[in-house]
């Protein structure tokens, strides 16, 4: 399938995508992600392996585009989730629990 990324045209596959991807780690995932497999790989990292560009070339709308026509699950960032709100010093405080005080 004839995709365009970074404004060039890729002729992509989704054996070929399996292939490019296969003994490749996937970085964390903190935003939109593809599954390839059992992994989950962000958007960006399949982008760059599959394009062989710099992933500031290319949008993660495009990456995800094309995934999707070739089949593959992606997960976006759902709209309106909530940022976290506590420190990391509240949350270590969180699982040690309360001080306890005896008088």
């Amino acid at each position: 399938m004839r995709c365009v990324i970074a404004r060039y045209p890729f002729d992509l596959t989704k054996g070929g995508v399996w292939e490019s991807m296969k003994g490749v780690t996937p970085e964390p995932v903190t935003g939109e992600s593809v599954i390839i497999g059992r992994r989950h790989y962000p958007a960006k990292q399949v982008g760059q392996v599959i394009t062989r560009q710099d992933p500031r070339d290319f949008s993660v709308g495009e990456v995800l585009r094309a995934m999707t026509l070739l089949g593959f699950s992606c997960r976006t960032i759902p709209e309106g989730a909530p940022a976290p709100t506590e420190s990391p010093l509240q949350r270590a405080s969180a699982m040690l629990g309360a001080p306890h005080l005896s008088v």
